[in-house]
C-alpha cells in the first residue's frame, strides 16, 4: 500500500489516502497537483511535511521507474540500446546481466526492432516505449507515469496501456488527460485546488463528475 499522511507540499494538502498494488490514475484540472502528487510519491520531490511511503519505505528507498511527459527530455543517450540499459550501467551491472535484461524488456514490449536505431531517427511513440522500457529495465516496485500519454495518437495509447498493464510493476501511478484511459484504472484520484476531492473506482468517481469534462465521452453514451 501507498500511505500517504497530513502531506503539504506547496499548494499541495492531503491528510490521508492510501493506494492500494495496481493501476491509479490522477485526474483534475491543470494546476490542481497532479504532477506534485507524482513527483513526491516518486522521491522527485520531498514533502515540507507529512509522510508517503511505498510499502512501508519512503519513495527514495524504493525501486521506482519515471517516465515524463515530454519524450525528448527523457533522453540521456543517442542509441535507443543505450537508452535502454542506461539505468543498469550506472548501478555498474555486469555487461552480460545488463544485455539480458535490455533484450528482455525490449521483446516485452515489442521494440527489439529498434534497438540499433538512433533516438533522434525514431517517432515520438516509439520514444515513450523507449523511456518505458527504461524504467522497467531496474523491475520497478513502483512505476509512475506523468501525462506520457498526451502526444500519442490512439493506436499507440492502446499499445502502451497493454505493455503497462504487462509491466509487473506492483504500482502504476499516472496521470493522463485523456479520460477514457482513466476509465481503465483500478483506482481514481480526482485533485482540485491540491486536495483529494474524489477518490475510488472510476465508476464512484465518474458518478461525481457528470456533466463536467472530467467525464468520458464514451460513458455519455452508455444505457
Amino acid at each position: 500500500m501507498i500511505t500517504i499522511h497530513d502531506l503539504r507540499y506547496r499548494s499541495l494538502a492531503i491528510n490521508s489516502l492510501s493506494i492500494p498494488p495496481g493501476i491509479t490514475t490522477v485526474i483534475g484540472p491543470n494546476g490542481s497537483g497532479k504532477t506534485t502528487l507524482l513527483r513526491l510519491c516518486a522521491g522527485i520531490a520531498l514533502p515540507d511535511s507529512g509522510q508517503v511511503l511505498v510499502d512501508g519505505v519512503v519513495p527514495r528507498e524504493t525501486e521506482t521507474g519515471w517516465v515524463n511527459e515530454f519524450p525528448d527530455k527523457n533522453i540521456l543517450f543517442p542509441r535507443v540500446y543505450d537508452e535502454c540499459a542506461s539505468a543498469l550501467r550506472f548501478r555498474h551491472n555486469p555487461c552480460p546481466d545488463t544485455d539480458t535484461s535490455v533484450r528482455r524488456i525490449a521483446e516485452t514490449l515489442q521494440i527489439s526492432h529498434l534497438l540499433t536505431r538512433e533516438m533522434r531517427a525514431i517517432s515520438g511513440g516509439e520514444k515513450v516505449l523507449v523511456a518505458l522500457a527504461a524504467a522497467l529495465v531496474t523491475s520497478p516496485r513502483l512505476l509512475v507515469l506523468d501525462e506520457y500519454d498526451s502526444h500519442l495518437d490512439a493506436a499507440c495509447c492502446d499499445r502502451i496501456e497493454l505493455s503497462i498493464r504487462n509491466c509487473g510493476a506492483r504500482y502504476v501511478l499516472r496521470c493522463t488527460q485523456q479520460m477514457e484511459i482513466a476509465a481503465l484504472s483500478d483506482l481514481l484520484i480526482y485533485l482540485e485546488q491540491g486536495k483529494v476531492r474524489y477518490a475510488g473506482t472510476p465508476d464512484e468517481v465518474f458518478s461525481s463528475l457528470s456533466g463536467t469534462a472530467f467525464y468520458p465521452l464514451s460513458w455519455r453514451c452508455r444505457v
